[in-house]
């Protein structure tokens, strides 16, 4: 889904050693720090390898999250925080301060599943994590609510894209597709919707891709509820859905130009490229034109002056983020392992000499070249 979906730059963050001189007093501590270490390190090479599949990085993340549990929750007892929860600072950046190849059947249900499942993290860490931090997260910054949220729903909608994709590859009923439609619409109007309070020189990028969207995907609905007022015998109401349609399609076409042209994290996806958006232009003038032929030969029936009312509740397809949990504390941990971290060997904050605010490097992330534009078939 290469220049389809836009993406916020990829978080960097600063190395972490794992390093407690004095602190580490035997060898069972010294190990899962080596081991931390290196399974960190592993994982943020995995970011930016194309070569990775969700696989890997689900067992090379599990791994890591394995051994970074005793500095999270007291061995033995999840219910209590680890002495060494504080222990360690993390440092990342804040994302914010086309063309498509032909899917697979397979690689559509991995991207939805991922799409999910990113929905669950993000969940999760709102709900079980991020009100334990010891400092309050500053407006904007990506540990806020709202930014928060603007993921957790984004997640959703571009998992309901793909469920979209694939009902009309199998040509489900025209209801459904216009229900689905109207929901990851207004998945995407809500998501728009949370960062409109953020500063316009940030955010106004996102924000132009969540409109787009939200414009593209409610004229798919009004232009398949067209469909379903044709086969109702309602001539004139479906003319007047498709020229709702045709008119927010324009705007989506626009909204592209602009979306492409504001300034702002990340990488411009190129919806407006891709042959799934050219698609529905096509499809909106000629479902308009049989309306209009149709009207003037088999039912005379009046127009509109007013757009219908979009009321749609699709009962099939919608996405919910999938519950995630963090996997099993690492064997290793052990109280003797725990033991071995002697807290009042840590060097006095006052003793340290204050180092100065060091950078941390963006993420050089991969060149992905989109393939020969085949459309947006997922069968």
């Amino acid at each position: 889904m290469t220049h389809w979906f836009h993406r916020n730059p990829l978080k960097a963050t600063a190395p972490v050693s794992f390093n407690y001189y004095g602190m580490i007093t035997g060898p069972l501590a010294s190990k899962i720090c080596n081991d931390l270490r290196s399974s960190r390190t592993r994982v943020l090479e995995l970011f930016t390898d194309l070569s990775c599949n969700p696989e890997t990085m689900k067992n090379a993340a599990d791994l890591y999250f394995s051994l970074l549990q005793g500095f999270i929750n007291s061995v033995g007892d999840s219910t209590q925080e680890s002495k060494l929860r504080y222990v360690q600072n993390f440092k990342w950046t804040d994302t914010l301060q086309g063309h498509v190849p032909s899917i697979t059947e397979d690689e559509a249900k991995e991207v939805h599943r991922s799409l999910k499942i990113a929905a669950g993290i993000f969940k999760h860490l709102k709900e079980s994590h991020i009100p334990k931090l010891l400092t309050p997260v500053e407006k904007g910054h990506d540990l806020e609510a709202r930014l928060i949220d603007a993921y957790i729903i984004q997640c959703q909608a571009e998992a309901q894209e793909v469920t979209i994709a694939r009902a009309i590859e199998l040509k489900h009923a025209p209801g459904l597709i216009a229900a689905l439609a109207y929901e990851t619409a207004s998945f995407y109007q809500k998501a728009d919707h949370t960062l409109s309070s953020l500063e316009p020189a940030y955010s106004a990028k996102w924000r132009k891709y969540l409109h787009l969207k939200m414009c593209f995907y409610t004229a798919y609905a009004y232009c398949y509820h067209g469909q379903t007022l044709l086969a109702s015998d309602k001539c004139g109401e479906a003319i007047r859905s498709l020229q709702e349609a045709e008119k927010l399609y324009a705007e989506a076409e626009a909204l592209c130009k602009e979306y492409g042209e504001t300034k702002g994290p990340g990488p411009t996806a190129k919806p407006s490229g891709h042959l799934f958006f050219r698609k529905l232009g096509s499809l909106v003038r000629n479902t308009l034109d049989k309306c209009q032929r149709e009207n003037g030969f088999i039912y005379f029936q009046k127009i509109p002056t007013e757009a219908p009312q979009l009321e749609l509740k699709a009962n099939y397809g919608l996405v919910e983020p999938v519950p995630f949990e963090f996997p099993p504390m690492s064997a290793h941990w052990t109280p003797e392992a725990l033991a071995a971290f002697d807290l009042t060997k840590r060097p006095k904050d006052d003793s340290v000499k204050p180092k100065p605010e060091e950078e941390v490097k963006p993420v050089k992330e991969p060149d992905i070249k989109p393939q020969k534009d085949t459309g947006c078939s997922v069968s």
